[in-house]
């Protein structure tokens, strides 16, 4: 997640502050937002306009336990918040499927990057798929949401559980023969210009992804203006309002690191709105899938997952997530 500062008035030189965390995806998403902020506005083009800086999150920093133990998803973004709502960032760039349903008071986040691949990606050096991998072999995700759906259709296989670090971490333990295979965003390993390392891409059909997955968010303080216009001329408005619809899914369903759920909204050939979502129990012996169609517009996308979210919570019932 990058972070910039940008001071000065429309008329003045610019100075903006990059912070980003220090994994080389993070990078690579900074350097895609500043890329596309010099496109849009060339006086960001000056050199020293666009500064960034490296910094670890408590989320990148506490690697040896899973991420529901000690805190979830919203460690990745909690520094980031801080520094933005304390002034020391003016623009605050997220990878959209760690940013937590809620957004901190006196925030705002009115743009998304134009999404990348949302599929999953199968990593090894014995398989080409995950079909070829024999009973007993070892997966390695630190994703419920991937864990369950492997079980679910592959329930022979073994999940290592806790397989954390960046991406380039996770493919050092895969050649350290630690497990047979692993799960990876697609999106995240385009971004790297990693994708030689793909094995096989993981249809819709055998895995949905997360919610937001392969989604830049870009986040701004809600009393300023100025930022929030730079984003506007960023905003991909067919991204955003995809995710608009899964996070009010993941919403009502309150998904948490502890949670298996699965979601995806996409435009269809008619302008249509497709959602489809999914909660399953950790084990993967449980799997509950639903379906939307409606008008690609916000309020109707909205409803469209709020109203997926409430039946899969009422089809689920009470200890569906205790297995």
């Amino acid at each position: 997640m990058g972070r910039f500062r940008l001071s000065g008035s429309a008329a003045e030189p610019h100075q903006a502050h990059t912070l980003i965390r220090s994994s080389p995806l993070a990078l690579a998403q900074a350097y895609e937002t500043r890329a596309k902020l010099i496109a849009s506005h060339t006086e960001l083009a000056e050199e020293g306009a666009i500064e960034i800086v490296v910094i670890k999150t408590t989320g990148d920093a506490i690697l040896n336990k899973p991420l529901a133990d000690i805190g979830g998803k919203g460690l990745f973004t909690k520094e980031i918040d801080d520094a933005l709502l304390n002034s020391e960032i003016d623009i605050a760039v997220h990878s959209m499927k760690d940013v937590p349903t809620y957004l901190p008071e006196k925030t705002i986040l009115p743009c998304n990057l134009p999404r990348e691949d949302v599929r999953d990606a199968f990593i090894s050096l014995t398989a080409s798929s995950l079909a070829e991998l024999p009973a007993g072999s070892t997966v390695g995700t630190t994703s419920l949401r991937r864990k369950s759906q492997l079980l679910h259709r592959y329930p022979l296989l073994k999940v290592v559980e806790n397989f954390r670090g960046n991406v380039q971490t996770r493919l050092k333990k895969l050649h350290n023969k630690e497990v047979e295979g692993t799960l990876l965003a697609l999106a995240g390993l385009k971004r790297l210009n990693m994708t030689e390392n793909v094995s096989s891409i993981i249809s819709m059909d055998e895995m949905l992804p997360a919610v937001a997955q392969g989604a830049i968010g870009i986040a701004c303080r809600s009393d300023d203006d100025k930022m929030a216009n730079y984003l506007a001329s960023l905003n991909h408005e067919e991204t955003r309002l995809a995710v608009a619809c899964e996070r009010a899914f993941l919403l009502t369903l309150d998904g948490s690191c502890r949670t298996p759920i699965a979601g995806y909204a996409c435009r269809d050939e008619d302008g249509n709105c497709i959602f489809k979502g999914l909660v399953a129990s950790p084990d993967g012996k449980k799997v509950l899938e639903t379906s939307r169609k409606g008008p690609y517009a916000f309020e109707d996308m909205v409803l469209m997952g709020k109203d997926a979210g409430q039946e899969l919570l009422s089809r689920a019932g009470s200890g569906f997530f205790d297995s």
